[in-house]
């Protein structure tokens, strides 16, 4: 029978100094970021070898002192950062400013290059069925939810566009591989950059607040499929 490994002593020291600088920072903190600081302040244990091993249980720990608590460590966009508890979302929602609503368009667009990334504009364009505004684009950049990603090798070479690091964060996502189900993509997201890092992503959405004008050639929004409920169908990419 095989022994089972006995469990890794983690010092508190450790745990504490996890927990602030995950609450220091302000961008998800990676494992590696945070084995640089254990090791750095020499808070391994002596006689274990296993840097990796240690921070996960480390991390673990972490968690474990958050349960029940009204903020909890979670693991998003390949780290770690601090995100209120998913039950308290509805009281809090009743005394935070929540910003503004993004346009359906533009949700149609952010669901269109998450599941078919990388994606040029025309590529978008024929999935949508409609032309996409330059307006589109530029509120998906300003959000810091979309990027290029290189240029397609054909005539004219167009623009590949992808999701951010942030698109993950606001999501809730570890990675793509965790990404939800298309319908989920059109909750609604923060105006921009700097109004996503003001607010936690469980309690940014807003119903009814007002729309901006529609960029010029495309149709206003529809009032009934703005809210919580609306959904659009984006064909899925081939494979998983």
């Amino acid at each position: 029978m095989t022994a089972t490994p006995a469990p890794i002593p983690v010092p508190d020291e450790a745990v504490r100094l996890a927990e602030a600088l995950i609450f220091a920072s302000t961008e998800p903190v990676s494992p590696r970021r945070l084995a640089d600081l254990l090791e750095d302040r020499q808070l391994m244990p002596t006689g274990e070898e296993d840097l990796g091993a240690f921070v996960a249980a480390v991390l673990a720990a972490l968690v474990c002192r958050y349960e029940g608590r009204g903020v909890f460590p979670v693991e998003v966009a390949g780290g770690w950062q601090f995100r209120t508890a998913p039950d308290l979302a509805p009281m809090l929602t009743r005394v935070l400013e929540r910003p503004r609503r993004l346009p359906r368009a533009v949700m149609e667009t952010l669901a269109i290059i998450a599941y078919h990334q990388p994606c040029t504009r025309v590529e978008i364009e024929e999935i949508r069925g409609v032309s996409l505004g330059q307006t589109v684009l530029d509120t998906l950049i300003e959000a810091g939810l979309i990027a290029p990603r290189g240029r397609k090798e054909v005539p004219g070479r167009p623009v590949l566009w992808g999701t951010t690091p942030d698109f993950l964060r606001h999501f809730g996502l570890r990675s793509l591989s965790d990404m939800p189900r298309r319908e989920e993509l059109m909750t609604d997201l923060p105006q921009n950059g700097a109004e996503m890092e003001a607010t936690q992503s469980a309690i940014t959405f807003q119903a009814g607040a007002e729309e901006p004008d529609a960029p010029e050639g495309q149709s206003p929004p529809d009032p009934q499929a703005d809210g919580p409920d609306a959904q659009v169908a984006v064909p899925a990419p081939d494979g998983p």
